[in-house]
């Protein structure tokens, strides 16, 4: 069966015939999809009510029984079901700055599970030594480079603490060897008509022979969504909310009025649990009341800070001062304090100016007009051998790309203004008896309103 959509799947489930063929079933991207996506998928093989679903946990999976059970016959009447979330068998190197960048993400936002998750899932990938205290800090950064495939960051102590975490709750994966070869081996011979194994992943590297195998011989379903802020993943990421939105609502018989829907995207972000629990918790405020308006959202579904501050700066480098202004005044009614708001402004600028100013270098040339590939394939590793600010380029490339996309429409004299101004802010912040919002909108418009660089 070749690949198919997650919006495909209503028509898959509808060919009895092609569900009795599967015997192994991959679903990557987006976790919460990849998890209602199989939801539907066992449903349907079980349908008779004579199957049993057997619920695997990938961060405590030994991959090998698993495989030993697909191998046995059971004394069950029906289809047995082997259901592996979070399956770490797809992760190779290529993955790994994914991995990495999730595992900072969930830390920095103070999400230990899947902070955890992430970071036993970039050691397993390592098969780093799990009994040294510090083991991410004693690599060396030529081998942290081999193993994992980009530079090695600058702070790693945060990391450190959650692998020791992560070992101390048996968070770590177990399994070795070469047991992708393995699964190929034992599904290319055939394992018992009634069992079957489905697998989800958040990331997989396609070009492992077991993804590809799978692609031909199984069936491959894609739930990831389109990131970024562009307006082609704005618009993709709404789709999905919009979904679930509507799809939780009819569970209440109940409906939403459209302005809320813009409102609703800006509150939640893409966040699909959160969409889902959220939605809930407005059918059930509102009572016997059939449809939900902009006034309940206003009352009852909070904004995320985290969201809120980086969408801060994604209109900030924009120069959308409207949207600026409307999220700046967000983020203090659902109480972030203003320095934790010019922090963010702060590391958002140096970030510009450090990229600005490597530009500036004789070698290696940039040019404006760079593409992605160029700046991947030849620029980057040159600035990485450098070895300069290897803490501030360890992150995804493409993300990086565009960073230095954005550095590069503005000048270092620029940048180092804004600077200047952000610190007199947090001097009338500490000292004025001037009231924050005051200070911040003044603060704000002041630096939008200097000239870009030509």
């Amino acid at each position: 069966m070749p690949l198919i959509k997650r919006n495909e799947i209503p028509a898959l489930l509808k060919d009895e015939g092609k569900l009795a063929e599967l015997s192994v079933v991959l679903l990557f991207g987006e976790r919460y999809l990849c998890k209602e996506a199989a939801d539907q998928l066992q449903e349907a093989l079980t349908a008779d009510g004579r199957g049993a679903v057997h619920p695997i946990d990938g961060d405590h999976e030994d991959q090998g029984q698993t495989l030993a059970k697909l191998l046995s016959f059971s004394l069950l009447p029906g289809r047995q079901v082997y259901r592996v979330s979070d399956s770490r068998i797809f992760h190779s190197k290529t993955v790994a700055s994914t991995i990495w960048d999730k595992a900072q993400q969930n830390s920095d936002a103070g999400k230990t599970a899947p902070a955890m998750r992430h970071i036993g899932a970039f050691a397993r990938l390592g098969s780093i030594d799990l009994e040294s205290q510090k083991p991410f800090s004693e690599i060396s950064g030529s081998q942290w480079e081999k193993m994992f495939g980009f530079s090695k960051p600058g702070d790693l102590g945060w990391a450190d603490s959650l692998l020791v975490q992560a070992v101390g709750t048996g968070k770590l994966p177990k399994g070795g060897g070469n047991i992708t070869e393995r699964y190929i081996d034992t599904f290319t011979k055939g394992i018992p008509d009634q069992n079957v194994l489905i697998l989800s992943a958040e990331t997989v590297d396609k070009r492992q022979r077991f993804y590809t195998f799978i692609k031909k011989e199984g069936l491959v379903i894609d739930c990831s969504v389109a990131t970024g802020a562009s307006k082609a993943a704005q618009d993709a990421q709404k789709d999905v909310i919009r979904e679930m939105m509507n799809k939780t609502l009819a569970d209440f018989n109940k409906s939403i009025e459209p302005r809320a829907l813009e409102i609703f995207f800006e509150r939640v972000g893409f966040h699909p649990v959160a969409a889902v629990t959220e939605m809930e918790k407005l059918a059930h405020y509102v009572g016997d009341r059939p449809q939900i308006v902009a006034q309940d959202l206003e009352e009852m579904v909070g904004r995320s800070r985290e969201d809120a501050l980086f969408e801060l700066t994604d209109a900030f480098g924009k120069r959308q001062i409207g949207r600026a202004l409307t999220i700046l005044n967000r983020l203090q009614e659902n109480g972030t304090h203003g320095l934790a708001i010019l922090a963010t402004l702060r590391n958002y600028i140096r970030k510009l100016l450090i990229f600005r100013s490597l530009q500036l270098q004789p070698t290696p040339a940039w040019h404006s007009g760079m593409n992605a590939k160029q700046f991947q394939g030849s620029y980057l590793p040159a600035l990485k051998e450098q070895g300069e600010w290897s803490d501030m380029l360890g992150g995804h490339p493409y993300a990086l790309f565009m960073s230095f996309t954005k550095a590069g429409e503005f000048s270092c004299g620029q940048l180092k203004q804004w600077l200047s101004l952000l610190l007199e802010a947090e001097f009338r912040l500490k000292g004025s008896p001037i009231p924050q919002h005051i200070v911040l909108e003044e603060m704000l418009l002041t630096m939008l309103k200097l000239q870009r660089r030509g």
